[in-house]
């Protein structure tokens, strides 16, 4: 503002009574025009300025920016005219309302309207005594900005809009539209749309939203689902709009009232469709349909799963077809989306599940579950004992008519001694023995044939029955005492310790004949296991747990003999097919055992010297006394009592040396051959804050340009020796000295970071050592105090320029001129030496070349 009054008051000096009497007559008139318009600079100049920002300048093309509604006789610029030009013509939209004085005074007289006219082109010349023109026209463009002086209005004082109930939510149903004369550029014109009442609003859920910037009306989540025109079968809303974005206290606003019709939603998802598998009809062929709401729909169907190919189609009409025929025992039932998307391929709603179920026909003969099924019966098996189960198959669909299957033997091979000597259920498949007992003897095998079949196909299928010896023969041990067996403890497990063997003279490879051993007696903790050799019937004795002296010293063990089919009526099995031996499991001495392989325990790091922190035990299988020792004790930290094994602490324990410090437990047996195991003693620290903040690194170069234009600010890190707090560590932060806090301050900037900074910029060059108070919040809270270096210098390029002053081992200015002349005395005393050799050898071979030539004859 200054500025301006500046420029004002040189234009009042300009007319003071003193130039007054310099001008000619001819300008009196013009000078008197002057003053009367001074009165107009008295004015609050608000607007008019051009882009130099000054009241006056020399006549060129110039913009004004001018806010509408300002009160006229608001002056614009004072243009300066150039001999011989006298005065000014103001031409172009001027509207009647901008004017210009014959001293160049640009202003208007009248509030500008920028909905009228936005943008005014004027053009001013400049004249002669004479009218004639001097310079111009020159383009002056008035821009009108905008003010807030509109109302925003809708375009209708009441919208009628409809939706259907599960639309889309999101999906624009409707718009509602306002309009705003100002400036659409500026706040002025930006206007936000609301919803400020539903009725009605069902459990204070609101159905509807609107886009605040387009005034488009869609659905809510809730509005999607909730709709029902049953329950309410319209709605209705007041939305109001706001200018100035809606966030001025001060802006307008209006409202319309929008009444919604809800219609019912015809995208429903269809019954489920059945379709007769293997159909002969021409495909494809129509089995369900969906409508969109609306005409214009754009349908397609997607697959809920994986196939090769999906049998299905739908037409822009919403008709679904099949487009082959389907085979149920292919694949049963489909399932697939039936999708509904406008002119942009958005979705208009939830896609259908659309379920197809495959009807089954009786197109499938039953089957034989293998080319041969073979049974075994007894040779005395009584009539209707049940020889076995015949199962055919169908694969046509199960518990339906399709699939029932009945049995029939319509053959039998031999028919020896008569025909129907078997039977077989009708439905479930049960063979049995009809006519009278079998004799191997006699005939050793049957052949049947069983007619499988369903209500349309039937199946013929081969069953063999073979006659088998009947078991009355029991095993017998070919000994019944196999002596003693000596077995240390420590035999492994699935060492073969013993053969026995027993014998059956029923009709061999039957199950009359093989024999399964068994241990009966001796053996409860089930150390010992046999395995027959399906071949010999030789019986294998197998250790399957480890042997223990200690446990049980000697076993008395009794084996059985069986058969895995049962012996006929009257025959049982006797000691002939039992037998014995002795095992004696003799003493390994054994390490001592711990009860578990590591133990763990947790302790704070400040516990007292001597607490104890856990306890391991270990049992010798021998019984001796156990000693405990530690190994790997590197820190010294712990001892362990040798006798009961209690783990005590021997020093100050630091969990920022070590936080989980592992050490190893020996027992060792005492007496005895000393034999010894290991375990793991894991001691977890849990930390206390014990340790007070710090500088994160040694800070040695650290400095501000000097002198300072405006605050400086050094970053530093700062740690804590204790585990850090979860999500960061709270540092806080505080100058130690009454001066420091008054050149610096000291802020946080995140949980490892802080900010030093400059209260003023009169330093003066130098090392500054700055004192800091850290508090780490912990609880106890512990602070430290840390200095740091701060060096104002010269920058250079941005680093911190120091010139370097005489440092040990570097020569003066005189010692390096010295060494200088020593070096060049040296190199000229060396260049002599040389030189005199030269000279000295060249004289001698001159007067050896004159002795040679007087000792020659001349020659012609």
């Amino acid at each position: 503002m200054n500025f301006y009054v500046m420029n004002t008051v040189q234009t009042i000096n300009s007319l003071n009574p003193i130039n007054l009497k310099e001008v000619s007559i001819q300008k009196t008139t013009m000078m008197r025009a002057q003053l009367h318009c001074l009165c107009l600079l008295t004015l609050y100049l608000t607007a008019g300025y051009g882009q130099e920002r000054k009241f006056s300048g020399p006549l060129k093309p110039m913009t004004f920016s001018i806010f509408e509604g300002q009160e006229p006789s608001q002056v614009i610029f004072q243009f300066k005219a150039s001999p011989p030009a006298v005065t000014f013509k103001l031409t172009g939209e001027t509207d009647g309302i901008f004017q210009i004085q014959p001293d160049g005074l640009l202003y208007h007289n009248k509030a500008l309207d920028r909905e009228t006219r936005a943008v005014h082109k004027l053009q001013v010349s400049t004249l002669d005594a004479y009218g004639a023109t001097v310079e111009g026209p020159v383009p002056i463009t008035i821009e009108v900005k905008d003010i807030n002086d509109n109302r925003p209005t809708f375009l209708q004082p009441n919208y009628e809009g409809s939706v259907r109930q599960n639309s889309r939510p999101g999906k624009p149903f409707m718009y509602v539209n306002a309009t705003d004369l100002d400036d659409p550029t500026t706040p002025n014109g930006q206007l936000i749309y609301e919803i400020i009442i539903q009725l009605p609003k069902v459990n204070d859920v609101m159905y509807f939203q609107i886009n605040n910037k387009t005034g488009a009306i869609s659905l809510t989540l809730e509005g999607s689902r909730e709709l029902d025109p049953i329950k309410n079968p319209s709605y209705r809303l007041v939305v109001s709009v706001k200018d100035m974005g809606g966030q001025n206290d001060h802006s307008f606003s209006d409202s319309t009232s929008v009444n919604i019709m809800v219609k019912e939603n015809i995208w429903k998802a269809p019954e489920p469709v059945e379709i007769v598998e293997n159909s002969t009809d021409p495909h494809p062929i129509k089995i369900t349909q969906v409508q969109w709401n609306e005409p214009g729909a754009q349908y397609s169907l997607v697959e809920k799963e994986k196939l090769s190919t999906l049998p299905f189609s739908i037409d822009q009409e919403g008709s679904i077809y099949v487009t082959q025929p389907l085979d149920r025992e292919e694949k049963d039932s489909y399932v697939f989306y039936a999708v509904a998307k406008d002119e942009m391929g958005k979705p208009l709603a939830f896609p259908l599940q659309i379920r197809v179920k495959v009807k089954d026909i009786n197109d499938n003969p039953p089957t034989c579950p293998s080319a041969v099924t073979v049974f075994e019966v007894q040779e005395n098996e009584d009539i209707g004992s049940n020889i076995g189960t015949f199962i055919g198959h169908d694969m046509d669909e199960e518990n339906t008519a399709n699939s029932v299957l009945e049995y029939k033997i319509v053959d039998q091979i031999p028919k020896l001694p008569k025909e129907g000597l078997f039977l077989v259920q009708t439905y479930s498949g049960v063979v049995q023995l009809a006519g009278q007992s079998l004799k191997k003897q006699d005939t050793p095998q049957y052949n049947l044939t069983i007619e499988v079949s369903d209500k349309d196909f039937k199946t013929l299928c081969h069953v063999e029955i073979n006659v088998i010896d009947i078991n009355d023969q029991i095993p017998i041990f070919e000994k019944s005492d196999y002596g003693n067996l000596t077995l240390a403890e420590d035999t492994a497990v699935g060492s073969t310790i013993l053969t026995i063997r027993a014998t059956d003279t029923d009709e061999p490879f039957t199950g009359s004949s093989k024999i399964l051993y068994r241990i009966i007696q001796g053996d409860s903790e089930g150390h010992l296991g046999i395995d027959t050799d399906p071949q010999t019937n030789a019986g294998y004795v197998i250790i399957k747990k480890p042997l223990d002296f200690e446990t049980v010293a000697i076993h008395n063990i009794v084996f059985q003999a069986e058969n895995p089919e049962p012996l006929v009526s009257g025959v049982h099995y006797n000691t002939s097919s039992s037998a014995k031996f002795k095992l004696i499991v003799t003493d390994v001495n054994e390490a001592p055992q711990f009860s578990q392989r590591i133990y763990q325990a947790k302790v704070r790091e400040d516990v007292a010297v001597g607490t104890k922190v856990g306890n391991v035990t270990a049992k010798d299988p021998e019984n001796l006394d156990i000693s405990y020792s530690l190994r790997d004790n590197t820190r010294g930290w712990l001892k362990i009592d040798p006798v009961t094994g209690e783990i005590f602490t021997t020093a100050p324990l630091d969990r920022e040396a070590e936080s989980l410090y592992r050490v190893q437990v020996m027992a060792t047996e005492v007496g005895g051959s000393s034999q010894s195991s290991i375990a793991s003693f894991h001691l977890t620290l849990l930390d206390v804050n014990d340790n007070p903040p710090r500088l994160a690194k040694e800070y040695t170069g650290l400095f501000l340009c000097h002198p300072l234009h405006q605050e400086g600010t050094l970053i530093f890190e700062v740690t804590d020796d204790d585990q850090r707090s979860f999500p960061s560590p709270h540092f806080s932060y505080s100058l130690v000295s009454e001066s420091s806090q008054n050149d610096w301050k000291v802020s946080r900037v995140n949980g490892t970071h802080a900010k030093l900074s400059t209260k003023h910029t009169n330093f003066e060059e130098g090392l500054y050592s700055v004192p800091i108070r850290i508090s780490d919040g912990g609880r106890p809270p512990l602070e430290g105090v840390v200095s740091l270096p701060v060096t104002f210098c010269t920058c250079v390029e941005g680093h911190c320029f120091q010139p370097a002053g005489h440092q040990p081992g570097m020569p003066t200015v005189g010692m390096a001129v010295g060494i200088l002349l020593t070096t060049f005395l040296v190199i000229g005393i060396i260049l002599a030496v040389v030189f005199i050799r030269i000279k000295k050898n060249e004289g001698k071979d001159t007067v050896e070349s004159a002795q040679a030539s007087e000792a020659q004859p001349l020659r012609n």
